[in-house]
């Protein structure tokens, strides 16, 4: 068969496999033409095999990936044409690595090689400065939660292991059949195939029918303020905002209410960090809950620390003059009727907006590159800890999940570890408008409740907003571009998943493999050739 057209049908069954439109079981044949397309031009006379084999991969994965990802346009045209061409190229890099070791090594040990540099790498997009982990293959299952509730134990990586798995089956099945021309090498394929494929599904949905959790029940209300951050958001005063969060509250809000979620940087208006123990802003909040001593008001807001000491610059530190520099926070906010006011600083950064990555090096090039979605174009300030915001009667502990971080299931595992008890995701996806952005982001936040058993509640300032419960089943919801606040219950939950506890052991042990994989290849000659 052509192998152009091998590379294409690739591409399309890789992006036809994606949420929130396309079915998962399209993924665990994905890359079977491709794998298929680089065996021809290896085991070929031809010259300059591995140029041809970076074209057509980069083929595949740039269908892919401009297919799921290309509403990121919508933001800014060029952040979203550099993370469509460097990710495609990366991944044609993997299956140009694999061509390379599978030259001089056994068709086993090859393709070991292939999973274990794959899964790899999905790890290094979960960790490095160019974070970008929105195509790991794990996350393709997430509208099909009944058949992951296995991820408990996995997490994502579980469900990467798990396509390639069957694409590693299937293309050494064809390669048998193309050998053999047997019907009794396809029954073989058929039948490892559809074991592989149904007892996952099966076990999954014997945890999804059975699977209960007991604890405290949480009375919360996710508001869903719809305000356009291109034209809007940014020119609205933090006064203005919290008299919109106590009218949309107080369509929902009752006796029984324990939290109220608002959306990421619902409070724009950078506020001086300083100056908000005193400011007007903290004190009509503080009003609002001593009106409703219950409640706990978990907000986004906009810091930003001024400061003039030299010693208290980091790498993440913005300047403004030779002598005056500043840290800037997309923070979450919790105030209640206790006296302190707990804080979160965001954590995991988008690249190019709110991170500068390796800026050492790249500064010099690219000079303040940083992409402006309205507001304070600026550095953003982390923090290491997974912090906790806990109510004012002390039983519930909500994990103050940031937008982008939600994505990150290690990441949301180290707030349960750290005593959550239920998940409180707050973001703004109105920068993709109605596209498969806000979708895709909603679904993988399915993953994030299995991988902890913890129920969700998701603030998004144009919307979805959702309540999940620990299956990753939707609840409620207030659709995109709807105004209101969306009111409901959640059960708290104590106990710690596998996952939680391991983290993602999959991915370590990989790496572990690869190098000993990579070393056996390049200190010994394997025995037989293919």
């Amino acid at each position: 068969m052509n192998r152009t057209l091998l590379a294409l049908v690739s591409g399309l069954l890789l992006a036809f496999g994606w949420p929130t439109y396309g079915f998962p079981a399209l993924l665990f044949i994905g890359f079977v033409p491709l794998l298929l397309t680089e065996q021809q031009i290896r085991l070929s006379d031809e010259k300059r095999k591995g140029l041809k084999i970076f074209g057509l991969s980069y083929l595949t994965f740039f269908i892919w990936n401009i297919t799921t990802t290309s509403w990121l346009r919508y933001a800014d045209l060029f952040g979203a044409s550099f993370a469509v061409f460097v990710n495609s190229a990366l991944m044609a890099a993997l299956i140009l690595f694999y061509h390379k070791y599978a030259k001089r090594q056994s068709q086993n040990r090859a393709l070991l090689f292939l999973v274990t540099l794959w899964i790899s790498f999905e790890k290094l997009h979960l960790e490095w400065e160019f974070s970008w982990p929105w195509l790991n293959l794990g996350n393709g299952f997430s509208e099909y939660i009944s058949w992951i509730q296995w991820y408990e134990y996995t997490g994502a990586f579980g469900g990467t292991l798990w396509v390639w798995i069957l694409n590693v089956i299937i293309f050494k099945g064809v390669l048998s059949y193309q050998k053999e021309h047997s019907k009794t090498v396809i029954k073989s394929l058929l039948l490892k195939c559809a074991g592989l494929v149904i007892i996952p599904i099966l076990i999954s949905l014997v945890i999804y029918k059975t699977y209960v959790h007991e604890g405290e029940t949480v009375n919360v209300i996710a508001l869903q303020p719809n305000i356009d951050p291109y034209s809007e958001k940014y020119n609205m005063t933090n006064i203005k905002f919290s008299k919109l969060l106590f009218e949309l509250s107080n369509t929902k809000i009752s006796d029984s209410t324990d939290f109220i979620i608002a959306p990421e940087t619902f409070l724009a208006e950078s506020t001086r960090l300083n100056q908000f123990e005193s400011s007007l802003l903290k004190s009509r909040l503080k009003r609002y809950v001593n009106q409703h001593p219950k409640v706990n008001l978990l907000i986004g807001i906009s810091f930003i620390d001024v400061f003039n000491d030299p010693k208290r610059i980091r790498k993440e530190t913005n300047q403004y003059s030779e002598t005056l520099w500043y840290d800037d926070y997309n923070s979450a906010i919790l105030i209640n009727t206790s006296d302190s006011i707990a804080q979160y600083n965001k954590s995991k950064l988008v690249v190019g907006i709110e991170n500068f990555p390796y800026q050492d090096i790249l500064k010099p090039i690219l000079g303040d590159a940083m992409i402006d979605l309205g507001g304070t174009v600026a550095m953003k300030t982390t923090q290491d800890y997974r912090g906790v915001f806990t109510s004012s009667n002390s039983k519930f502990k909500a994990a103050p999940i940031i937008c982008y971080e939600s994505v990150y299931g290690e990441f949301v595992a180290g707030y349960v570890r750290n005593d959550a008890n239920f998940l409180a995701i707050i973001t703004n996806d109105a920068w993709w408008n109605e596209t498969q952005g806000h979708k895709q982001h909603l679904s993988y936040a399915k993953l994030r409740a299995i991988e902890t058993r913890r129920d969700i509640v998701r603030s998004a300032n144009t919307g979805i907003s959702a309540i999940i419960n620990a299956k990753g089943d939707i609840t409620s919801r207030l659709e995109y571009n709807e105004k209101g606040a969306l009111s409901g219950q959640l059960k708290t939950n104590e106990k710690i998943t596998f996952y939680v506890m391991a983290g993602d052991y999959i991915a370590r042990i990989s790496f572990f493999i690869l190098i000993f994989v990579f070393l056996i290849g390049f200190f010994r000659r394997p025995k037989e050739k293919f």
